[in-house]
């Protein structure tokens, strides 16, 4: 999985909202009206005329389109700090307030209109592409803003507490290499606690409407504050920084902010934090609902079956992605038993299923060799990567273990991209809580889900595609890119994995459980489904564990729709392959398919379809 800046409210699927400061559109326009006159006066006169330069339509759009994402990163700067711009590292405007989504709205209003007036016709490639997936995304931006997910702003998994604290830690995107750095950080979680407070007052108001979250997720929340809020500036995750001085900061600026960050910490940022935990627990809980589902609020299968549109990028309803589901989990586990045919295991699956969560040889010692096991991995199947791959990232990667503070919630494993300026890795993040359920069996499809050749290939080659319009660079489509992530599991033996069949079998339990979210995803939101009989679902139709089963049903509580994603892009991805196989024969390349998946970055998978299509048509010609 890959995380994301924080974004109170409904999830913006590839842009995030920004609102223009600067309005160039009409200016430039009028500056191409202009220059023909002057150059009409200069001939009247016997003058040389000047030289005017006309605009071909794809270059207007792609200047647009430049000026479009300058202004996304000036209202998120989250969202710059994440991809390594240090222009607005100090900056944190109040994501959650009325006006913050009334600019929100206004922006991609005008920038919609502004787009469509130039309009399509005569376009083709990629500027078709650019022009297309543009106008779909802030359509659909402007679609979600009729669903109110403001009013539930906090919960385990999206989680706005946790964010500020991985970024002041240091274990971020925020950067704390110089002196200007430290005071930028001081300058942005200044910001913080209006944000914290707005929360709040988001969360009364979705109270007074009957919008309110799960509550076996609130319960969530309230540890992961706890662990937090501490008495002492040293004892707690911002003083971080402090202790860990890059070379070259001089003395007298030590003392300077190290002053100026405990009297942040103690009065301004733990205050906050105390402030949302205690609403939380004394007022919010028992207003908290009992139910599970997004079914169950107000306009409830509305909303839901719109996140299942976007996060798809289909138009597949919520019935018939819990049908495909039911399928595939049928066709699963019909190639489980295979695997227990060849290890010779007498029993039901079920019983193998236990026989594989609790046999002691599929434990790791400790943490280092769970992280060395991890790292082994990357010399073994980068041998193999050339087979496969003629399009790779020049980014290099780091594994990480996740950080205590958020381990408990958090995935198996994640991925969070390179810097654009090269200065951070790619990270794959690998969760090492409760080790006894971080199976040797789940490391090799992890591995190559996250990082080689999934997200970190992915993500990394669509941030250097340079020419491409940075909307579509440093944005993305779920459903492309965890469809991706889980075809690339696929790929194991062919990358000189899986030779064991036990791990061959905990990449079918992977796909099996990508499976089981299209049944319970949905089954939780269309169909009235509880909290406890999603758990009983996973647990009887797969190898997980109840603590990884329950933090994914209430990863699923938290943001409905998301994890639909993973499994019908893995379906397109593998049925286009199949199509060109067929209709290619012999002249099938899979390293020219899977370059031409990849190096357009991040598409809707009905743009995937048709581009798969043309290069099908071109490869016969």
């Amino acid at each position: 999985m890959t995380p994301t800046p924080f974004r109170p409210g409904p999830a913006r699927a590839a842009r995030p909202a920004a609102v223009s400061r600067l309005v160039l559109v009409a200016a430039l326009s009028a500056a191409l009206v202009l220059a023909l006159p002057a150059a009409a006066q200069a001939a009247d006169a016997g003058t040389p005329a000047p030289r005017v330069t006309v605009q071909t339509k794809a270059e207007k759009l792609n200047r647009l389109y430049e000026q479009y994402w300058e202004e996304t990163l000036q209202l998120n700067p989250l969202l710059a700090t994440a991809q390594g711009d240090p222009r607005y590292n100090d900056r944190l405007p109040n994501f959650a307030s009325a006006e913050f989504r009334r600019r929100s709205r206004e922006f991609d209003q005008r920038w919609l209109k502004t787009i469509e007036s130039v309009g399509s016709q005569g376009l083709s490639a990629q500027d078709l592409l650019s022009y297309e997936i543009f106008v779909r995304d802030t359509r659909m931006d402007l679609e979600a803003e009729r669903f109110p997910g403001w009013m539930q702003p906090v919960n385990q998994f999206n989680n706005f507490a946790a964010t500020i604290a991985q970024l002041g830690s240091g274990a971020g995107s925020q950067p704390f290499k110089t002196v200007a750095d430290y005071d930028n950080w001081r300058k942005r979680a200044a910001l913080a606690p209006a944000v914290f407070d707005q929360l709040i007052a988001n969360s009364r108001e979705g109270v007074k409407r009957g919008v309110v979250q799960p509550k076996a997720l609130m319960l969530k929340v309230l540890p992961q504050l706890d662990a937090l809020i501490k008495e002492r500036a040293e004892d707690t995750l911002f003083w971080k920084p402090v202790t860990n001085w890059p070379a070259g900061i001089e003395e007298q600026d030590k003392a300077r902010l190290s002053a100026e960050y405990r009297q942040m910490i103690e009065t301004e940022l733990m205050p906050a934090y105390a402030r949302l935990r205690d609403y939380i627990k004394n007022e919010y809980l028992a207003q908290a609902r009992d139910s599970a589902g997004l079914g169950a609020l107000p306009d409830g299968a509305d909303w839901y079956a719109f996140n299942a549109r976007r996060s798809t990028t289909t138009e597949l309803s919520p019935a018939q992605i819990h049908q495909i589901g039911l399928d595939e989990v049928a066709r699963i586990h019909g190639e489980i038993r295979k695997v227990m045919a060849e290890v010779k295991f007498q029993g039901s699956l079920q019983d193998f299923f236990k026989f594989m969560q609790n046999d002691p040889r599929f434990v790791f010692k400790d943490e280092p060799a769970l992280l060395a096991h991890y790292r082994g991995l990357e010399a073994k199947i980068n041998r193999k990567v050339p087979e496969l791959f003629s399009l790779t990232p020049k980014a290099p990667f780091e594994i990480r273990p996740v950080e205590a503070f958020r381990a408990q919630s958090a995935a198996g494993g994640s991925y969070m991209r390179p810097s654009e300026d090269g200065s951070r890795p790619g990270i794959f993040y690998v969760n090492t809580y409760d080790l006894p359920t971080r199976k040797t069996w789940d490391a090799e499809d992890l591995y190559l889900h996250e990082a080689i050749p999934g997200h970190h290939f992915q993500l990394a080659l669509q941030q250097e595609l340079s020419d491409l319009p940075k909307f579509r660079r440093f944005g993305g489509a779920t459903a492309f890119t965890e469809g991706w992530g889980l075809y690339a599991e696929s790929l194991g033996r062919d990358l000189g994995v899986y030779t064991d069949p036990y791990n061959y079998f905990g990449y079918l339990q992977n796909e099996l459980w990508r499976a089981i979210r299209l049944v319970v995803d949905t089954g939780l939101h269309s169909k009235g489904w509880t909290r406890e009989q999603v758990i009983a679902y996973m647990l009887e139709n797969s190898a997980e564990s109840e603590t990884q089963s329950t933090a994914e049903a209430e990863r699923y509580m938290a943001i409905p729709g998301q994890a639909l994603a993973y499994k019908i892009g893995e379906l397109r991805i593998m049925q286009l392959r199949q199509r060109a196989e067929q209709a290619l024969g012999p002249r099938f390349d899979i390293r020219e398919f899977h370059a031409e998946v990849l190096k357009d970055g991040a598409v809707p998978l009905d743009v995937l379809e048709r581009k798969i299509d043309r290069w099908i048509a071109s490869r016969r010609g």
